[in-house]
């Protein structure tokens, strides 16, 4: 449990009762009889006495220097204890579910990004561990900052500029503060709080409206219809739009800079956003629909080859199984075949439960596509394998896999409405691969068709005759992978 000052606890020289939350900000409460607002410091102000009991600080800041300086200047204090240190936002987070400190001291930027990881490490920590003091240091006085810190009242929030924090005893003052769910801001951003607002040469409406088009990625002949207005008036409003935020950005403007990196942050989600269809579609089909736009409404007939795998007992084991721990054992899972299909140049086309559904030779073509399935085929079992010895460790139960191969011509198509389009492979290959599939026992085997045999030189494959599987009237030639042709003569089964 998280030991917090006794009630009524009060900083040293405090004469009434503490006065937290937006009363704590209100720019003349220190005019009011009854309240005490320490949002101004005071340099004569000694650090507090030794209290009965120690606070629980966790540093964060990714400069070592100044988080070792910090450190000293705690550490020297009696009642205060340094728990842990941290040097990024996954740190602090990490480290305060640990350690469940009274206090947090972190600085405002930090990796990965750079930009505002303290402020936001700290809402994290705060929205799982409530009641947790937090203490802000900055080298910036934009008073902007500790707006967003306190967006959700000042009550056990500082905000102290770094170049301060060499007073040891405004850093100690500042941590008794908000440990007793006070508030401390640095003098320089009260004033700055305070200071009647100026006019300031900013963006007009118009251009925050061309800026927020262009942040969404809107085409400039979108842009011109919407507005009303020809192409060419929207390219020379937007040259007008980024030669503005360059000259006040050049010129130190806050607002400018702050412009150009919501700009940046779009255009960098719409790239991840990219990427993401991209590993949503098959391998190069991204890139080829927007080459050609006419290839959405064409089917396609070509030979590929077709694989299936299964995890054999998977529905006994999902019985018995935790089921955040299966999720997790089906994500590795997935992670792994999928590595090993896109080595060998292949094609994940679905995920099916425990089971996934591959393409070699499509989108684009492989003459050498059936031993390329061969290939994966192989990996894919000694992946697992592996994996299958590391989660026994763990006592779970492993993925024993049956995998089908099946070469043959296809249909492949872009198939679904104009809201979602699905890329699809249709014939009785890939029915066939499925039967297969179900052929591959135990654990561990991989059975293929006639045509997957001849057309993958270099692996040796036992015949396993002329097999009837479900939904085909004819018999089906069926062989089982035994490994790696040594050199020797095969025999096959034509």
């Amino acid at each position: 449990m998280k030991r917090r000052p006794p009630s009524g606890y009060q900083h040293p020289g405090a004469t009434t009762p503490r006065q937290t939350g937006a009363s704590a900000l209100a720019p003349d409460a220190a005019a009011r009889s009854n309240e005490r607002v320490d949002l101004e410091l005071d340099d004569r102000t000694a650090a507090p006495d030794v209290r009965s009991d120690v606070l629980r600080v966790l540093l964060a800041d990714d400069n070592i220097l100044v988080r070792e300086g910090v450190r000293a200047l705690l550490t020297m204090r009696p009642g205060l204890d340094v728990v842990a240190v941290a040097e990024d936002y996954d740190g602090l987070v990490r480290a305060a579910d640990e350690h469940v400190p009274d206090v947090i001291v972190t600085d405002i930027r930090m990796p990965p990004t750079f930009t505002d990881e303290g402020i936001a490490a700290a809402k994290q920590v705060l929205s799982r561990h409530p009641g947790t003091g937090i203490v802000v240091l900055s080298q910036y006085d934009d008073p902007e900052y500790a707006v967003a810190l306190l967006t959700e009242g000042a009550a056990g929030f500082a905000y102290l500029l770094k170049e301060r924090v060499a007073d040891g005893n405004r850093l100690v003052r500042a941590v008794h503060e908000v440990a007793s769910g006070g508030s401390m801001l640095d003098p320089e951003i009260v004033q700055a709080l305070i200071a009647p607002a100026r006019p300031v040469e900013g963006l007009s409406p118009d251009e925050e409206t061309m800026l927020q088009l262009v942040a969404e990625g809107k085409p400039v002949k979108a842009i011109a219809a919407s507005l009303g207005t020809s192409p060419a008036a929207v390219d020379a409003r937007v040259d007008a739009l980024f030669l503005h935020l360059a000259t006040d950005a050049s010129s130190g403007r806050a607002s400018a800079l702050r412009q150009l990196k919501m700009l940046h942050s779009a255009i960098v989600e719409r790239e991840e956003q990219g990427e993401t269809l991209s590993r949503l579609l098959p391998s190069g089909l991204a890139e080829r629909l927007r080459q050609d736009r006419g290839a959405v409404d064409r089917t396609e007939r070509m030979t590929v080859t077709i694989l299936m795998s299964d995890v054999r007992g998977y529905s006994a084991i999902a019985e018995r199984s935790d089921l955040s721990v299966l999720a997790r054992q089906l994500n590795a899972h997935r992670k792994e075949m999928n590595g090993a299909i896109l080595d060998e140049g292949g094609t994940v086309m679905q995920y099916i439960g425990d089971a996934v559904m591959a393409v070699f030779g499509a989108p684009l073509a492989q003459d050498d596509h059936a031993a390329r399935s061969v290939a994966a085929a192989t990996a894919m079992h000694g992946r697992q394998a592996l994996l299958d010895e590391r989660w026994r460790d763990e006592g779970l139960d492993g993925f024993g896999l049956g995998i089908g191969l099946s070469t043959g011509e296809v249909a492949a198509a872009l198939l679904g409405s104009e809201e979602r389009l699905e890329y699809t492979l249709v014939g009785d290959t890939v029915n066939l691969a499925q039967r297969l599939q179900d052929l591959a026992r135990p654990a561990g085997a991989t059975v293929a068709n006639t045509a997957t045999v001849e057309q993958a030189p270099g692996w040796q494959f036992e015949s396993l005759g002329e097999v009837h599987v479900k939904g085909r009237v004819a018999p089906v030639r069926a062989h089982r992978l035994t490994g790696r042709d040594n050199g020797a003569a095969r025999s096959q089964d034509r």
